[in-house]
């Protein structure tokens, strides 16, 4: 099935596609319980990635009939975090998934626009929904381990559904470095073959990361991925995604504004007025948009007068 929308600035056809089956964890096979085989250098044929420019343009979205989202453009820097701040209900997360393709899977829903990563749109009909979640990976708001894989098989998991090959020693180097970009290898390296879903909440949202960092993507999106944790696990992703940022473009959906001030360079700040889809009422320099705001509204949000 496909829909079609028109806007003045671009037609867009969206290809309806069923979800990705998560992969299924292996019961014939016990795996030994041993320690990675250490190198010193990346594996030849597993290059390193680029950082990557996302853009937006004049992104609409609708469930049915209901309008979520009017005309929103924003373009998302190279090796930046991008925080997305504003009330519930004013389609940020939604936003958030159209930048992967992941609104399109909901039966009702449906869009017009552009998302561009390197001035190429993801939404082209020739561009492949995996190819497409493969650049633009996904940390969603509660940890989603696959509970009975062992954390050394949830890191690879991805692999297996983007049909990448890689012998043992890749997997290995990958398992090593995907989990200590990630802040949980020195947590879980003497237990890589226990359980995911044994781990803590905030161990457990790290290694989604991990397994999100192993597709090797150039941006990665960060729906509320603080917003289960203590304060501790939230310090520890925070010092993560500052990590991160070096290798990968991140955007974050946050409601804590501390939060935002914290890791963010830049920011956006989505409103919906009273039966009105949601937009963007300011963007840009984080500090900026704390300490002086253009919109008075923007102004109202961040001191803590609504929301």
């Amino acid at each position: 099935m496909t829909e079609i929308f028109s806007s003045s600035d671009v037609t867009q056809i969206i290809p309806l596609s069923a979800p990705v089956a998560a992969p299924r964890a292996r019961r014939s096979r016990r795996l030994p319980a041993r320690p990675l085989r250490r190198q010193e250098t990346r594996p030849a044929d597993v290059p390193p990635t680029s950082l990557a420019k996302l853009e937006a343009h004049n992104l609409s979205a609708w469930f049915g009939e209901h309008q979520v989202l009017d005309r929103v453009s924003l373009t998302m820097p190279a090796g930046v975090i991008t925080s997305l701040i504003g009330p519930s209900g004013c389609g940020k997360s939604t936003f958030l998934r159209i930048l992967n393709r992941m609104h399109e899977l909901v039966p009702s829903a449906s869009l017009a626009g552009q998302v561009l990563i390197d001035d190429q749109d993801i939404y082209e009909p020739e561009r492949k929904l995996v190819d497409a979640r493969k650049s633009i990976g996904m940390v969603f708001q509660k940890p989603n381990p696959f509970p009975a894989m062992s954390i050394y098989d949830n890191v690879i998991a991805g692999l297996k559904l983007t049909g990448t090959r890689a012998s043992r020693d890749e997997r290995d180097y990958l398992v090593e470095s995907c989990l200590t970009k990630a802040g949980l290898w020195n947590e879980v390296h003497d237990r890589l073959r226990a359980p995911g879903g044994g781990l803590s909440g905030g161990q457990q949202q790290r290694l989604c990361i991990a397994r999100s960092l192993a597709v090797k993507p150039r941006v990665l999106l960060m729906d509320e991925p603080c917003s289960a944790l203590d304060p501790t696990s939230t310090r520890v992703i925070e010092e993560t995604m500052l990590e991160l940022v070096n290798d990968v473009t991140i955007v974050i959906v946050t409601h804590n504004m501390q939060q935002a001030q914290r890791v963010s360079t830049q920011c956006a700040f989505f409103l919906a007025s009273q039966g009105q889809p949601g937009a963007i009422v300011e963007h840009g320099d984080t500090a900026a948009m704390f300490s002086d705001p253009i919109d008075a509204r923007t102004f109202d949000y961040v001191s803590g007068r609504f929301g």
